[in-house]
């Protein structure tokens, strides 16, 4: 009889090929997902904005829309209707149209956040010195959301990892449909789901050290490297 849980096979499967191609694939597809809920979110957050209210309550409506049906209803949706419009995409084009229109409808959020965060007088100084909207938008509102922004997308970035796992559904080789594929050959599912495990948890590590190090680098450029001294010159001339 065989034990109930065997290390070796762990490791044989964190070095196995197919397991390493299915880390990969759930990788890209997260990247690929957040990159469209980003840009969709930002598209959002700057109708929200608009004067016209007519864009302000199509934006509504999808917010309504996204947020309040299941991201497995919409991605079983865009596999299984859009081919009846004539749009046929392979699983994983699907998998990351589904994840990232639902991803922008949370990011839109965080994007208007911060967004509005700048405050106005910065916005009324731009226009001062002769920029436009979207010069103001880009150069003086965008930068400085950007810090803002960052931890929230990390997570949200934490939480679209975990989402990806949902795209099995529709046949897409990511990382637990490959380790329960293998368990279903050998009934081996500690081991096999362990090893899914790991990679995930290491995938997770690895992006909030890059969140954490693009924290820092953002906090430095806030910073100047003088401006302590400078305080410190200050209170001692304010004594």
């Amino acid at each position: 009889m065989s034990s109930l849980f065997q290390p070796h096979l762990v490791l044989q499967y964190l070095v196995s090929d197919a397991f390493f191609h299915a880390a990969s694939i759930t990788l890209l597809l997260s990247i690929a997902s957040l990159a469209v809920g980003m840009a969709v979110g930002l598209l959002l957050a700057v109708a929200q904005e608009a004067p016209l209210r007519a864009v302000r309550a199509l934006v509504v409506v999808y917010l309504w829309l996204f947020r309040g049906t299941p991201v497995l209803l919409q991605i079983v949706f865009a596999f299984n209707v859009l081919p009846s419009f004539g749009i046929v995409l392979p699983g994983f084009a699907c998998g990351v149209l589904a994840l990232g229109l639902n991803e922008g409808a949370y990011m839109a959020e965080i994007m208007r956040s911060g967004i509005r965060a700048v405050g106005p007088g910065q916005r009324l100084a731009a226009r001062a010195v002769g920029l436009e909207d979207w010069g103001v938008l880009r150069w003086v509102v965008l930068p400085q959301a950007l810090r803002i922004i960052i931890p929230p997308i990390g997570n949200q970035f934490i939480s679209m990892l975990k989402l990806s796992a949902l795209v099995s559904v529709i046949g897409v080789q990511e990382l637990l449909l490959v380790a329960d594929q293998t368990a279903s050959g050998n009934f081996r599912y500690i081991e096999t789901l362990s090893a899914a495990g790991i990679y995930y948890l290491a995938l997770t590590t690895l992006f909030m050290a890059i969140q954490s190090l693009i924290e820092r680098r953002l906090r430095r450029r806030r910073t100047p490297r003088g401006a302590p001294r400078i305080e410190a010159t200050r209170m001692e001339e304010a004594r």
